[in-house]
């Protein structure tokens, strides 16, 4: 596997394994909503403390899911698209090798189906 390869596989992973929490996904759905907000905001909208947000907001951004840029004396989060594309794009690549092999075992499947039949058929006759 190529170096960019592994980059784009760990890139995913690190996508993959940032929505696995339920808390992430929904600050992602309030950034998206949004457009931009504090992490003061954020806690304001979720169950969990500023500093809790903060950390999963870390998660996020290592992931490269959102980014923060300095205001003044804030910090405002904002959701970074391209690293949830991709993954999803990985995702249709995988959905489809799936599809084609999906496919594949229909056809044999089939084939064996009227295989048998054939073999019935021709039996029937011999009898």
């Amino acid at each position: 596997m190529t170096d960019e390869r592994l980059g784009a596989v760990d890139a995913v992973d690190s996508v993959l394994g940032a929505l696995a929490d339920p808390t992430r996904r929904r600050l992602l759905d309030v950034l998206a909503a949004e457009g931009e907000a504090t992490a003061t905001t954020l806690a304001g909208r979720l169950p969990v403390s500023r500093q809790a947000v903060v950390k999963h907001l870390a998660v996020l951004d290592a992931a490269g899911l959102v980014s923060g840029g300095r205001v003044g004396r804030e910090v405002r989060y904002a959701v970074r698209p391209a690293a949830l594309d991709a993954t999803a794009r990985w995702m249709a690549g995988l959905a489809a090798d799936w599809d084609r092999r999906l496919a594949n075992i229909k056809r044999v499947a089939e084939a064996a189906e009227q295989e048998e039949r054939s073999g019935d058929r021709s039996q029937d006759r011999n009898t």
